[in-house]
């Protein structure tokens, strides 16, 4: 069988004349890296970063019943949306298991943009597609669709140096979005992201994706934006404790074990997963996913065991790496809950060699909120 070649976003060229290393990701040829990933990682920390993530998928529902098609299809409770909000939530099997986790945007009573995971979106456009059939209009926008990601305590001043419109930003709340021009390009600009700081992400047509990378790169480096890869994103959202779909959560997690509980609105309507989900809550929960950090000499990494310390395997590391920002290796794996606890001490097997962890709070990193629109 032969393999699909990878795809390319709108922005292959200007990741190439910007030096980026390339790696395959669900199916895309992605930078993993330009300057270096610990370079780009404090540079959104300290300043900002752009990044391309026009790999994910955006499904678009319309119609006189496209709001009830979405909460059912989502554990968080997309009525409490106002046009113009945007919500982080599950989607489940009747199993409860997840399928995926989304971005919900109401555009308007009638009118929802989900955005879903790059590597799942086929399976989430089908899904979709499938609930909406003789209910309201779908349409998978992923093919015409570019997302940049601005981030960093600095994305409003990189924004504000484009122009009035951009200055306007500024007074987006979080988990909030609206329209505008920026840079010539008529686009969405939403108050999201993934690396645990401030900033926006921002939709616009694929072929228009260039013309406003080019105008924030030129807008941001003075202000020390740069670049920022896969890599990057990966380090800064491990950092902040959001799980990566396939490394912390899959089809073999249900969001209570995840931490992810707070976006399952049992008290709503009926959704698909809601039983199963309901007879999860009431019983001891199997396993935790916990945060912890490396204090014996070795990097914890996706798919290494944890032992307790008689060195019995009792779970597993999902995500595991340097964090730039904290200065100690931590990861985030699944235990037991009686060795869930902060403070437990377990092993991690770094390729046969038991190195010493301990259970700590999570975030590891959380942002300044100072400044920041409630």
């Amino acid at each position: 069988m032969i393999d699909a070649p990878l795809r390319r976003t709108s922005l292959y060229a200007e990741h190439v004349a910007l030096g980026a290393r390339f790696v395959p990701f669900a199916g895309w040829e992605m930078p993993v890296q330009y300057a270096g990933v610990v370079e780009e990682h404090r540079a959104v920390r300290g300043a900002a970063g752009i990044f391309d993530v026009s790999h994910m998928g955006e499904l678009r529902l319309r119609g006189q019943y496209s709001k009830l098609v979405v909460d059912y299809l989502v554990t968080n409770d997309t009525k409490r949306l106002s046009d113009g909000q945007a919500l982080y939530t599950c989607a489940c099997n009747e199993q409860g298991m997840i399928l995926d986790d989304l971005i919900v945007y109401r555009r308007a009573e009638d009118d929802w943009l989900v955005v879903c995971n790059g590597s799942n979106r086929a399976k989430m456009s089908a899904h979709f597609g499938q609930a909406a059939k003789d209910h309201c209009d779908f349409e998978d926008e992923s093919e015409r669709t570019a997302l940049l990601a601005l981030q960093g305590p600095r994305a409003f001043e990189v924004l504000a140096r484009l122009g009035k419109e951009g200055q306007e930003l500024s007074t987006l709340k979080s988990f909030h979005f609206r329209d505008a021009t920026l840079a010539g390009v008529d686009c969405t600009v939403a108050r999201t992201g993934y690396t645990g700081e401030d900033g926006v992400e921002i939709f616009c047509e694929w072929d228009d994706a260039p013309q406003i990378w080019r105008a924030l790169i030129a807008s941001g480096i003075p202000l020390g934006l740069r670049p920022a890869g896969l890599g990057a994103r990966d380090t800064l959202r491990l950092e902040a404790r959001l799980a990566l779909y396939g490394n912390d959560i899959d089809e073999s997690t249900q969001p209570f074990e995840a931490g992810l509980g707070w976006v399952v609105r049992l008290d709503k309507g009926d959704f698909v997963g809601k039983a199963a989900l309901e007879r999860a809550r009431s019983l001891p929960p199997t396993r935790r996913l916990v945060g912890f950090e490396v204090v014996g000499r070795g990097i914890a990494r996706h798919g290494y065991p944890l032992r307790d310390l008689g060195g019995r395997e009792v779970g597993t590391c999902t995500s595991g790496s340097p964090g730039p920002t904290v200065g100690k290796n931590i990861g985030l794996g699944y235990l037991p809950p009686e060795m869930s606890q902060i403070g437990e001490r377990f092993l991690v097997d770094c390729r046969g060699k038991n190195v010493d962890a301990t259970v700590v709070p999570t975030p590891f990193y959380k942002r300044s909120r100072s400044g920041a629109k409630p």
